[in-house]
């Protein structure tokens, strides 16, 4: 699970993945998609998960928070 800043932007992104490397480059090319409207995205938090669907829960539990405010303390306390 990773959380991505872009200061374009000023946004945060939540997703998960199993090699947080490659992923971000995805975030980074062209593509479509909500990353897609910024270059600069830079990996400001990560958890890591032996089970993929724990990963999975983590994320939309992130996401259900809806509070810029909680993603920031997080970020802030790693």
């Amino acid at each position: 699970m990773y959380i991505i800043y872009s200061v374009t932007l000023d946004k945060y992104y939540v997703g998960s993945t199993s090699n947080i490397k490659e992923r971000l480059k995805k975030h980074l090319s062209n593509h479509k998609g909500f990353t897609s409207r910024a270059k600069d995205w830079k990996v400001v938090y990560s958890e890591s998960f032996k089970e993929r669907s724990l990963a999975t829960a983590r994320e939309k539990q992130i996401k259900k928070w809806k509070s810029r405010k909680i993603i920031i303390d997080l970020v802030k306390g790693s």
